[in-house]
């Protein structure tokens, strides 16, 4: 039985190299964070200090990296695995990267004798935990087919999918469909929530109907019970659409699903989602809609009435001067969506919204993202843009606090009066 080097123990990697061992395989680890190498020294693997140490003692070696940068630094670095190799030697990468870093990792393969295979996977941190991950393998089929019982000891089916870089395509390609399934979800159950409807309810209709989908079945229930630890974050699925994105601009492939998908994911990251699940962009939809989809009371816990500018501008407002920044989304062109970060100031505050100023000129219903001074200790914030008026080369923008929750609108309320104090 062949010995095999792993690399990258973060959600994905660390059960997976678990698995291996539970299989029988002399297994050496390696990782950034080495209190992760010494959870599964507890489980009999051997730790390597480098990943150059790494490849020197083993057969085959496993990599499940973040990203092209991490996986660069992994192969090409003074203590990088590709200085570490010696003839016959295998390295499978299960990350999910850019294909074109996919074909170079196998060309530089064989300059040094060794063979290289692409084989990101499917499912997410439960898959791996049961080993039941699904490969899917570039490079040559030969190679592939004598490590497809190393591959099957950590999943259910490896997929031949052509030469290097096949996998990763497959992979951006099936993660496009992933992250729309995802907006799509939490969109349709955002809808039902808004009139009212049961959420479970709901999710029973779908997974029922022709809306089912693996994402309704992992996700659904978690954005129900606001349950966001991590399976797949949020960040890893935009870094996955955005090379998504750069390889369908190369294949001159128009996307507008996947633009949009993309630039929800986005706000998301944006609003400090980044390190939570996927789903937790359900967050974005609960403060659009003025209630947590999961709630079972019809009327909103927050509702936002509506009410005529005249009543709003009744409403009693603090003189304030507080600077802030502001991540603006706007549609540029039909199918895409751009992100801008401006400096301005929260200038008032009233019950329902609050008063905006900046020198960038912005229209009427779009959302901004509110970043607040670091001292605020204040999360971003979502608002919606209801009214605008020009003061000679300054705007002011009447907002909409897109249902802050209550506990958030009473630590801005305590922040601002701090400020005020002070000032």
């Amino acid at each position: 039985m062949k010995s095999i080097g792993f690399v990258g123990l973060g959600t994905m990697g660390a059960p997976m190299a678990a698995n291996l061992l539970k299989k029988g395989y002399s297994v050496t680890v390696y990782n950034r964070n080495i209190g992760k190498a010494n959870e599964l020294s507890e489980l009999g693997a051997d730790v390597a200090n480098t990943p150059r140490e790494l490849a020197k003692s083993v057969d085959v070696i496993i990599t499940m990296i973040s990203n092209d940068k991490a996986i660069t630094e992994v192969y090409y670095g003074e203590n990088g695995i590709l200085n570490g190799l010696t003839p016959s030697k295998v390295m499978i990468d299960c990350s999910t990267i850019s294909p074109d870093l996919s074909r170079k990792l196998g060309s530089d393969a064989r300059e040094r004798y060794c063979d290289f295979i692409d084989s990101p996977v499917t499912g997410s941190k439960p898959a791996a935990i049961e080993g039941s991950l699904l490969f899917m393998a570039g490079g040559d089929s030969i190679v592939v087919e004598q490590h497809r019982d190393l591959l099957l000891a950590m999943g259910r089916d490896v997929i031949y999918l052509g030469p290097q870089g096949s996998g990763s395509v497959a992979k951006l390609a099936h993660n496009t469909i992933v992250g729309i399934n995802a907006v799509g979800l939490i969109e349709g159950m955002s809808i039902a929530a808004k009139n009212g409807m049961d959420a479970s309810a709901f999710l029973r209709i779908i997974n029922g109907g022709g809306a089912a989908s693996k994402q309704a079945e992992l996700k659904g229930q978690k954005i129900i019970d606001r349950d966001f630890s991590v399976q797949f974050s949020l960040e890893l699925m935009l870094k996955d659409l955005g090379l998504s994105t750069a390889l369908t601009h190369q294949l001159g492939i128009p996307t507008p699903m996947l633009d949009a998908a993309k630039n929800m994911f986005q706000i998301g990251q944006a609003a400090g989602y980044g390190d939570s699940d996927l789903s937790a962009l359900a967050n974005i939809y609960e403060s659009w809609i003025g209630k947590r989809i999961g709630e079972t009371n019809i009327a909103p816990a927050y509702p936002m009435q509506q009410q005529s500018d005249s009543e709003r501008r009744k409403k009693t407002r603090l003189p304030l001067n507080i600077p802030i920044m502001m991540s603006i989304y706007q549609w540029e062109q039909e199918g895409s969506f751009a992100g801008q970060s401006v400096t301005g100031y929260l200038m008032d505050l009233s019950e329902d919204g609050i008063q905006l100023e900046t020198q960038m000129p912005l229209a009427q219903d779009m959302f901004v993202i509110i970043h607040f001074l670091q001292e605020s200790e204040l999360p971003p914030m979502t608002a919606r843009i209801i009214r605008v008026e020009k003061n000679k080369d300054m705007f002011k923008y009447g907002c909409m606090l897109s249902a802050l929750p209550l506990y958030q609108h009473l630590q801005l309320k305590e922040y601002i009066e701090r400020k005020s104090s002070h000032e």
